[in-house]
């Protein structure tokens, strides 16, 4: 009797931890559809989706073990809702892709300052690295013209004759020539985006390159531990709170300045190809914001695990994005080391 009562209670425990996984799961599915501003918590969930798959995955084997078929259901279904969210992350493609001659090559990175190397020698590797990728127009952010363009001008314009500058971490560098361009500023912000209008062989797109509010966790924790250091009666909760706080705070930025970016973005009368470093997951707001009507590279033609931050947190923050009437060929990722950001590639048929 008393085995029975135990296993009667693991079941419970169990079934409990189901039921919060799958509302837990659906709720951050749709967590990016509302602005974090008022909403953090639900906002906030979305991070952690993989992490919530991850358990409905280890109940889903718990189920099948014990032989719980009804049960299992439950899983299988919350998986199942996940699958269009998995393909922003991972995309099961086999073979080469489609080849077509032709079409244009867009690359964008996050250089990080070039790490204040003053030699020139990491924007040098940089550019050599677009020329075997044969990249048409390349969008930088945290640019740093003292280790870029001023010590490598010459090479620089002799791949790339046109360059179109927004605030002075933002460039796009362009084989076609430039015929306009903007630069949009965010508020109480050193982040910012751009635009320039390309004509490339007669056809005329407009680029967007963007880079978002960071979250700037790293820094955040590095404060935490050193408030704790200097501060014994600082208590877990309101380290956790410092943390969450940041979180949220790097949230309601970015989603103001998506929106932003958004609105220009809708203005536009010729096709949009908007990339760059949103500093945000698939499935946010920032996200969704972003996407509106426009198709992700990713999902449409990369293959394999996408993730684009190169430190702990392998995650995909960085995007290449198009308008529908533009047909993407090849999507993909280079294993660049010279910052904690990794530089993406898509071929673009126009």
């Amino acid at each position: 009797m008393g085995k029975l009562a135990v296993y009667k209670y693991v079941m419970m425990m169990f079934l409990v931890l189901q039921m919060i996984a799958t509302v837990f799961t659906i709720v951050a599915l749709f967590g990016g559809n509302v602005s974090p501003v008022g909403n953090s918590a639900r906002a906030m969930l979305v991070y952690i989706l993989p992490i919530l798959i991850f358990l409905n995955i280890l109940l889903l084997v718990y189920w099948i073990i014990r032989r719980k078929w009804l049960f299992a259901l439950v899983p299988i279904i919350t998986i199942a809702c996940c699958i269009p969210y998995i393909g922003t992350i991972y995309q099961f493609r086999f073979g080469n892709g489609e080849k077509t001659q032709g079409g244009l090559k867009i690359a964008t990175y996050n250089v990080a300052m070039f790490n204040r190397e003053t030699s020139g020698f990491m924007a040098q590797d940089i550019l050599a690295e677009m020329r075997r990728q044969k990249v048409d127009i390349l969008c930088l952010q945290e640019y740093n013209e003292i280790s870029g363009d001023k010590k490598n001008s010459n090479s620089y314009k002799e791949y790339f004759p046109y360059m179109a500058v927004g605030r002075e971490d933002m460039v796009i560098y362009s084989r076609y020539p430039i015929t306009g361009k903007k630069t949009i500023l965010f508020e109480d912000t050193n982040n910012s985006a751009m635009w320039a209008d390309i004509d490339v062989k007669g056809n005329d797109i407009r680029v967007f390159n963007v880079h978002l509010q960071t979250t700037g966790i790293n820094g955040t924790l590095h404060q935490a531990a050193k408030l704790s250091s200097q501060h014994h009666d600082v208590t877990t909760n309101k380290l956790l709170d410092a943390i969450y706080g940041n979180y949220t705070w790097g949230l309601m930025f970015r989603s103001g300045q998506a929106i932003t970016v958004a609105n220009e973005k809708r203005e536009s009368q010729l096709p949009v190809i908007l990339c760059g470093d949103f500093n945000d997951v698939p499935y946010s707001f920032v996200y969704n914001t972003m996407l509106g009507d426009m198709v992700d590279g990713f999902k449409e033609c990369g293959k394999g695990w996408m993730y684009t931050f190169r430190g702990k947190k392998a995650v995909r923050i960085d995007y290449i994005f198009h308008d529908a009437a533009l047909k993407g060929v090849e999507y993909y990722k280079s294993e660049l080391t010279y910052s904690d950001h990794y530089p993406v590639f898509m071929k673009i048929r126009l």
